[in-house]
């Protein structure tokens, strides 16, 4: 069974503030995420054995299926709801997790060799959808559960907890908001630039940097990031089946940093860590909160009518186990 829910202790705590990540062990069972993961490899179109038919090194995959995660990782929901302040403090339909799995298979050209994090290339900060502001609740929280066992050299993803003060003083220099690649708004192709052709800042950002974490443990293992964590996909050179998802923790309200209490939530007081003050008095957005469409969205919309075709074909289903 997946260990009952169970406060942050004083350490954990701390560590995100400092560090801005979080490894929680044993937050859903490896029977749970069998049956999460159950009909991939038909969505997918390949033979787990046989690896000819891996075609694709990494698959971000659309849902189909969503579980509600207070009962299916109620340990790592009741840290996330603290992390943030409170679950009253998050938008209601970020608990229901879904199946868009992130498939890293590795590749042939890329087996057995060891790439340096920072020529990984496609570093970013998530939120591909929605203009960027310091206190963003459209992005609240990152969440990486493992839904299968991740070992160094596996594909799992690196962070750059040495990045975030930059991110953070990017976006505080920054209060008419930046797109999703970091292009501020006078930029001519603000702000939809697709993720694929746009992570230059992000990559130019990574190679100043020179200490990374490559994140691994086992199966129902869950990573939490603070939501400026620089990441990226790494090589899976020794080609095992990696499976996680990233799924979205948005906020009712954006972060505040300059609470008369002095009472910030534990993602606050790292993005104030980070940037080396105990508040920021006066500062605030100038320009609206905007939504940007992904390209990610028209991708997943096609991938997804051609799983459902698998799917019939082999009528397969059912619902994920809580």
């Amino acid at each position: 069974m997946a260990t009952p829910p169970t406060p942050l202790t004083e350490a954990e705590k701390e560590h995100f503030i400092n560090h801005g990540w979080l490894h929680l062990k044993n937050c859903f069972t490896r029977e749970q995420a069998e049956s999460a993961t159950a009909d991939v490899w038909t969505r997918l179109g390949m033979d787990p054995n046989d690896k000819s038919t891996w075609n694709k090194e990494r698959i971000h995959m659309p849902h189909h299926r969503e579980f509600n995660a207070a009962e299916f990782a109620p340990r790592a929901w009741a840290a996330i709801c603290e992390l943030c302040g409170g679950e009253d403090n998050i938008v209601g339909w970020t608990k229901q997790w879904r199946d868009t799995f992130i498939v890293n298979l590795g590749s042939v050209e890329g087996e057995g060799k060891t790439v340096l994090p920072q020529d990984l290339g496609l570093w970013h900060v998530d939120g591909d959808f929605f203009v960027h502001y310091l206190d963003s609740p459209e992005q609240g929280l990152l969440v990486i559960p493992l839904f299968t066992d991740i070992v160094p050299g596996g594909g799992g993803t690196y962070i750059c907890p040495e990045a975030m003060p930059k991110v953070a003083k990017y976006l505080y220099d920054n209060p008419a908001g930046v797109s999703p690649v970091m292009h501020p708004r006078d930029h001519p192709n603000f702000p939809e630039v697709p993720f694929s052709r746009g992570t230059e800042w992000f990559n130019e950002l990574a190679k100043s940097c020179t200490q990374f974490i490559e994140t691994h443990g086992e199966c129902g293992d869950i990573f939490l990031l603070h939501p400026l964590m620089l990441h990226a996909a790494s090589n899976n050179s020794l080609r095992n089946v990696r499976i996680i998802t990233n799924p979205p923790i948005s906020l009712k309200e954006p972060f505040c940093f300059d609470r008369p209490d002095g009472s910030y939530t534990l993602v606050e007081r790292a993005t104030l860590k980070a940037l080396g003050k105990e508040n920021l008095k006066g500062w605030k957005i100038t320009a609206p909160r905007e939504a940007v469409v992904p390209e990610r969205v028209r991708i997943q919309e096609r991938i997804k009518q051609e799983e459902l075709e698998r799917l019939q074909a082999k009528k397969l289903g059912g619902a994920v186990q809580a």
